[in-house]
């Protein structure tokens, strides 16, 4: 299964779905630094800017759409502009690519903000006027392994009356990831690349020196965490047996 990337950051989404064996197409990112990591794990991929000046008629056709749209005007820690925020607003980009570029599927990822009455019914209603059905589940990385929760919804998008309904879901409870070693962390904490380093025990964080790369830490803690979209990776293609 191939897939086209929106909203790339430094590749955690991409990287996952690459684990479970799909194939990255494109990418679509802004920040300049994000868009390095990019080009030095991607070199062979074909890479866009601003999403609000890019058309499908220039992408490949892919199987999925995947990307988790910014999520600044949702999230609690932020000023709750809500959807039509500055920044979260873009999920109108999103939607419009989706219409153009009519896909098998859609994933999309943000934080529990999104499950706020109105940004909820508006992705959930702007999928269905776009003919998908969608299943939604909160996923937190310490259901795989991680020493923090870093809870996100998770939606994936399908034409009405498809193959994959019921495959996040069954029986009301979400399919355990623990069945799923290669998604373990062990007892290490691990970039947004899968790189491994031991820290020994956690402690309490008091703030960044001066001299750190503040690109570095913004884009890694917008990033996804590989292993969950590499699950959700699996039970997609699975579904297409």
């Amino acid at each position: 299964m191939t897939f086209g990337s929106l909203f790339s950051g430094i590749g955690g989404m991409d990287l996952g779905l690459e684990r479970a064996g799909m194939t990255c197409k494109w990418q679509v990112e802004i920040d300049p630094f994000c868009q390095k990591v990019l080009e030095k794990h991607w070199p062979g991929v074909k890479r866009y800017g601003d999403i609000r000046e890019v058309v499908g008629a220039e992408l490949e056709h892919v199987d999925l759409l995947a990307g988790g749209f910014p999520c600044q005007d949702l999230s609690v820690a932020g000023k709750r502009a809500g959807i039509d925020g500055e920044r979260s607003g873009l999920w109108s980009e999103y939607a419009r690519l989706i219409g153009e570029l009519r896909p098998r599927y859609v994933l999309i990822e943000n934080v529990s903000g999104l499950l706020a009455n109105e940004p909820m019914r508006r992705v959930l209603g702007d999928l269905s006027a776009l003919g998908f059905d969608a299943e939604w589940h909160m996923l937190p990385a310490s259901k795989f392994g991680a020493p923090h929760e870093r809870s996100r919804v998770w939606t994936i998008a399908y034409s009405i009356g498809s193959r994959l309904q019921g495959f996040i879901v069954e029986g009301g409870s979400i399919r355990s990831p623990e069945v799923q070693t290669s998604a373990k962390f062990g007892n290490r904490i691990v970039s947004c690349f899968g790189w491994w380093k031991d820290f020994g025990d956690l402690r309490v964080g008091d703030g960044f020196h001066d001299r750190m790369d503040r690109s570095r830490v913004r884009s890694m803690g917008n990033a996804i965490v590989p292993q969950v979209a590499e699950w959700i990776g699996r039970q997609i293609i699975e579904a297409n047996q």
